[in-house]
């Protein structure tokens, strides 16, 4: 591996690799409020991107007083891929930043809070599913998913590398919580729904173009191995 690079390059796939959060906002906006949640848009950016399902429900049941209705996910998710199947799109920049990072030949792979058929069903759609086939994980995974580190500590086990050696790039608050909790330096995009006050803290590396993100990761991992 290069020795200005990491070994291992961690992404997560909403927000990160494709634009879903800000079609999530809105469906969550629309049917949440209709069951009485009053939710504003800045509410549901802070308490659900990148949230698991289980940090989801419980939250607006909190908010509800009553449990959700058992055709909620359902309700939802037909909402969702119907939006996604006319504007899904990749992250800005993605692109860009997949291939040049893929130039130094370091291993890349996605861990996402996500479903693992969600994720692999979006990543297709938009053409990157084949640079991350067979090198997907998600929350299923493990015991507790993010802001917990066992989904970036599972991928890492899966590749052999030591957290040290990891690089995550993240979009959201949870996702960012988990890196550090695992050891890895974290990249966090703030070019999404998450504003970079937010994103920011030790061992991470704000930025808010993907583009920029190769070059940036070569630059703050010489600096760490220098210092």
């Amino acid at each position: 591996m290069p020795a200005d690079y990491p070994d291992l390059v961690i992404f997560d796939c909403d927000g990160t690799l494709v634009d879903t959060e800000r079609i999530s906002v809105r469906v969550n906006l629309q049917l949440l409020n209709e069951v009485g949640g009053d939710y504003t848009e800045q509410e549901i950016r802070e308490l659900f991107v990148g949230a698991s399902l289980e940090t989801y429900a419980t939250l607006v049941e909190a908010r509800l007083g009553k449990p959700l209705e058992a055709d909620w996910i359902a309700r939802w998710s037909t909402m969702f891929r119907s939006i996604c199947e006319r504007e899904l799109e990749p992250v800005d920049g993605i692109v860009e930043a997949l291939d040049g990072i893929a130039e130094t030949g370091v291993a890349l792979c996605v861990a996402s809070n996500g479903m693992r058929h969600d994720v692999i069903r979006n990543l297709s759609q938009i053409g990157l599913h084949d640079r991350f086939d067979g090198r997907i994980f998600s929350a299923t995974d493990v015991a507790v998913g993010k802001p917990a580190p066992d989904l970036f500590l599972h991928a890492a086990a899966d590749f052999d590398a030591a957290p040290d050696r990891c690089a995550v790039v993240e979009d959201s608050v949870a996702g960012v919580l988990a890196a550090r909790a695992a050891g890895m330096v974290v990249y966090a995009y703030a070019g999404g729904m998450t504003t970079a006050e937010r994103l920011a803290g030790p061992d991470t590396h704000v930025f808010d173009d993907m583009r920029h993100l190769p070059a940036l990761i070569r630059e703050t991992w010489s600096a760490a191995v220098v210092g």
